[in-house]
Parts: structure tokens; sequence; C-alpha cells
């Protein structure tokens, strides 16, 4: 029963990040709500979190709470039409079964960690 239960949450959730991904590429998206959906992505990805990881249960419990309650948050903040075009366009690529797939996106979030790496090796190196 828990696990129905979370099985739907995480589809919603999932739901609702799709629906932020097209928000995001729609021109009608004031610039500021595009830097905040990025900021919440860079926090989702980062290795730095507000309670570090290592923390039994709390640590990944901020991930589990601020992540899917930024995505609330940014989804009440979109504009009423974008967000109803979005969502619309979200659910045509769920019942298609397609994922959303950004190589750009990809390339750059590589390009930041490679950077991140070798930044501390030059750093840290005796």
């Amino acid at each position: 029963m828990l696990f129905t239960r979370l099985r739907r949450w995480a589809t919603l959730v999932k739901k609702d990040v799709l629906t932020l991904w097209f928000a995001c590429r729609d021109p009608r998206t004031p610039w500021w709500y595009k830097l905040l959906a990025v900021g919440l992505v860079a926090y989702a990805l980062s290795p730095i979190d507000l309670i570090p990881d290592v923390i039994p249960i709390l640590g990944l419990l901020d991930d589990a709470i601020l992540i899917p309650l930024g995505v609330m948050i940014l989804l009440r903040l979109l504009p009423r039409e974008v967000r109803i075009s979005s969502a619309e366009r979200a659910e045509v690529q769920r019942a298609r079964g397609k994922t959303v797939v950004s190589y750009a996106g990809l390339m750059l979030m590589l390009f930041i960690w490679l950077a991140v790496i070798v930044w501390l090796i030059n750093h840290y190196a005796l």
C-alpha cells in the first residue's frame, strides 16, 4: 500500500517535472522563472546539500522534500496559460511513451563535472 502510494506520487512528480521542462522552453515564460528552474535543477544535481547525505535519514530526506516542493512552487508561479499548454504537451509526451532527452543539457552537466574534477585535482595536487 505504501509503495503504491509512493509510486503514484513519483509519477506525479515526473509529470510535473516534464511540465516544467516544456514551460522553460516556452517563449512566454519569464526569464526569472527559467533562472529559478535552473537553480532547482542545479540543487538537485549538486553534490552540496543543505543537509549532508551522510547524516542518516535526514540527509536523503531533504532532497526528497525540497525538490518536489520546489517543483510545486515553480508550477504555482508559472503563468496560467503557459502551465496549461505545458501540461498538455507533457501529457502527450507521456502518452507516446517517449522520454525527453536533452543532449545539450547532458553535455553541459558532463562539462561542469569535468571542470570541477580538473579544478579539484589541480587545487589539491601536491
